[in-house]
C-alpha cells in the first residue's frame, strides 16, 4: 500500500503530464556544490523530470537518473535528446523508472549522490538514504537538500506534512550509520522571489572515506 504521504507514481504522473512543476536549472545550493566538482559519475535520486540531471550531464558528468515517475522520465529523455542532438549534453544519462526507495544501486559506483527535494515518510526515507551512500565510490560525496522542518512555522514552500520534511541531524545519523562522513549539517536560507520570507533547507555533506 502506497503512503499517502508520498503519493503514488501514478499521481506524479498526473502531474508531471501537466507540465514541469519545478524552475528550470539547478538548485542554488546543489550548483554552489557541485560547481567545485570535478566531473565524474553521478547518480540523481528521485531525479523527476531531470533539471539536475541535464544541468550535470551539461558539466560533462555521466548520470544515472531514476525516479518512479515514467512520465517524468520520458520527459526528462526528450528534453536530454534534443540537447544532445544540438550538441549541448556531453555527458551521457541512463534514465531508469524506479523507486528509489527499494532500488539497488551498483554499490561504489558514483562519485557524486544527489538527493534534491526528496521527500519520503520516514522508513522510506531511510532506505533511500542508505541505498543512496552505498552507491558512492570512495573519495565520494552524497549532497542532501531538502525542505527543513523549520518551513511549517518558519519557511516558505514545500511539503506542509511534518513527517516527510528532513532534519539535518536525523540525516547526517543515517549517513553517518552507512559509512559516511558527514561534513556537513545545517539549515540554509534560501531567498524565493516574491515571498516575505526566505525557505529552510536542510543541506547535508557527506564523504564517503578513503581506506587507508
Amino acid at each position: 500500500m502506497t503512503d499517502p504521504a508520498r503519493g503514488t507514481a501514478a499521481d506524479w504522473d498526473q502531474r508531471y503530464a501537466q507540465g514541469s512543476p519545478w524552475h528550470a536549472g539547478p538548485n542554488v545550493t546543489v550548483r554552489e556544490v557541485v560547481s567545485a566538482l570535478p566531473p565524474g559519475r553521478a547518480r540523481d535520486v528521485a531525479c523527476g523530470d531531470g533539471r539536475h540531471s541535464i544541468w550535470l550531464a551539461g558539466l560533462g558528468w555521466s548520470v544515472d537518473a531514476v525516479d518512479f515517475s515514467a512520465v517524468a522520465v520520458e520527459r526528462g529523455r526528450e528534453t536530454a535528446e534534443r540537447l544532445a542532438a544540438d550538441g549541448a549534453l556531453p555527458g551521457p544519462i541512463r534514465w531508469a523508472v524506479a523507486d528509489v526507495s527499494t532500488d539497488r544501486p551498483e554499490p561504489g559506483s558514483a562519485d557524486l549522490v544527489l538527493l534534491s527535494f526528496v521527500h519520503l515518510p520516514p522508513d522510506q526515507a531511510r532506505s533511500t538514504l542508505e541505498l543512496s551512500a552505498s552507491a558512492l565510490a570512495p573519495g565520494g560525496r552524497l549532497l542532501l537538500v531538502g525542505h527543513d522542518r523549520t518551513n511549517l512555522t518558519a519557511g516558505v514552500g514545500g511539503p506542509r506534512r511534518h513527517e516527510v520534511l528532513t532534519d539535518p541531524d536525523e540525516v547526517a545519523e543515517v549517513l553517518t550509520g552507512a559509512g559516511l562522513r558527514v561534513e556537513r549539517a545545517e539549515i540554509v536560507r534560501r531567498s524565493v522571489a516574491g515571498a516575505d520570507r526566505d525557505a529552510l533547507d536542510t543541506v547535508v555533506e557527506a564523504v564517503r572515506p578513503v581506506p587507508d
